[in-house]
């Protein structure tokens, strides 16, 4: 007489135990609403600093120097580098506004998120556009003719504030943040904890042989 078999339906335990569940980090997380109005304060500031860039750019840009004699105006010295001076300038003091901008981000929050990321983003974008309309506005006017027949004839005055290097200027300053922060947050930051290492694998245990 031999003792019953286990029945087909019954499975025998797992040989391989599962994984222990992993701790979600950072990366993992949702996105709050603290974080999104964060992101909005983030993009504001950085929005109005773009004022002071411009306050900056306006007086270290080199200048563009004219002349007229009374018929047309002409370069007062036509290999000049000026009017590549002032898109280097500006470049320049964009690069490292948007590299302090995302330092004071990290120092005040390493956590760092997806929210912050694009408020350095979108806010060195209008701070960039602000500056350039600062910059325009209160240089020399635009109105170079009337400029000329305001000033006479064989007198050098300066030309309007230009930015021939239109999307570079405008670019710098976010991805300058952005590079900044993120290599800031991936070296100083917080990061997930190591998963534990998955149990050695048990025997496989026969069920019971005839007696």
């Amino acid at each position: 007489m031999t003792a019953p078999l286990t029945p087909p339906h019954q499975p025998h335990d797992s040989v391989w135990p599962p994984p222990p569940p992993t701790p979600p980090g950072p990366a993992g997380d949702p996105i709050t609403a603290a974080e999104v109005v964060q992101g909005v304060v983030v993009t504001l500031v950085s929005a109005v600093a773009g004022a002071l860039l411009g306050v900056l750019w306006l007086n270290l840009a080199p200048r563009v120097l004219l002349i007229s004699d009374g018929k047309g105006v002409y370069l007062r010295n036509s290999e000049g580098e000026s009017a590549v001076g002032a898109d280097g300038t500006f470049v320049l003091l964009a690069l490292a506004f948007g590299a302090v901008a995302a330092l004071v981000v990290f120092l005040l929050r390493r956590k760092g998120g997806v929210p912050l990321v694009l408020g350095l983003a979108l806010g060195g974008v209008l701070g960039s556009l602000l500056a350039w309309g600062i910059g325009t506005s209160f240089g020399p006017t635009d109105d170079v003719v009337a400029h000329a027949k305001a000033v006479g004839p064989n007198v050098v005055f300066d030309a309007p504030l230009e930015l021939n290097l239109g999307a570079a200027g405008m670019l710098a300053w976010p991805l300058a943040a952005m590079i900044v922060h993120l290599g800031l947050t991936a070296a100083f930051g917080p990061h997930d904890p190591e998963p534990e290492p998955w149990n050695q694998p048990k025997p496989y245990a026969q069920g019971p042989g005839p007696s």
